[in-house]
């Protein structure tokens, strides 16, 4: 199972365009979004997904109720983090930002998806994957990225646009 992995959007409507083409293109069955969506708009936008979308608040996800309203109409399933997923046979923990977490929660499961801080990440620390595709909100052509991972051979893959 390939699912796509999306962080910190900020409500930068064109790149959110970008990142439900280059999505729909690779074929994912789920999207995952690690938070900081920050308006229902930015929701709007991810409703022309092909593959269903969960994910976790943010700490800039202000307008909660507006978000929870959207959600719902789009069919979109938004909690607070820690959000746990077993899909695939492996154990997904979501969260926007691991600081605010206990490490042994966070590193219960075999995949740990994040974002928050910007940065790309694809490391294992013990038997725990750790994925942060990185930069998706940002205004440089090129630099901005969202994630697909493997799930059932957990590996990694970066898109940029």
């Amino acid at each position: 199972m390939k699912i796509g992995v999306v962080s910190d959007t900020h409500d930068n409507l064109p790149n959110v365009a970008e990142i439900v083409d280059l999505l729909n293109a690779a074929n994912v069955e789920r999207v995952v979004h690690t938070g900081d969506i920050t308006s229902a708009k930015t929701l709007r936008a991810l409703a022309r997904l092909r593959a269903p979308l969960v994910g976790v608040y943010g700490n800039n996800d202000l307008e909660r109720e507006l978000l929870c309203e959207a959600s719902a109409e789009f069919g979109f399933d938004f909690a607070d983090p820690p959000l746990e997923l077993h899909w695939a046979g492996r154990h997904i923990v979501v969260v926007h930002d691991v600081t605010e977490h206990d490490p042994d929660e966070l590193h219960a499961g075999d995949v740990l998806l994040h974002g928050h801080d910007h940065f790309h990440r694809a490391e294992k620390v013990g038997g725990t994957l750790i994925f942060n595709p990185g930069e998706c909100s940002g205004q440089i052509k090129g630099q901005n990225a969202v994630g697909v991972l493997d799930l059932t051979q957990l590996e990694t893959e970066i898109l940029f646009f």
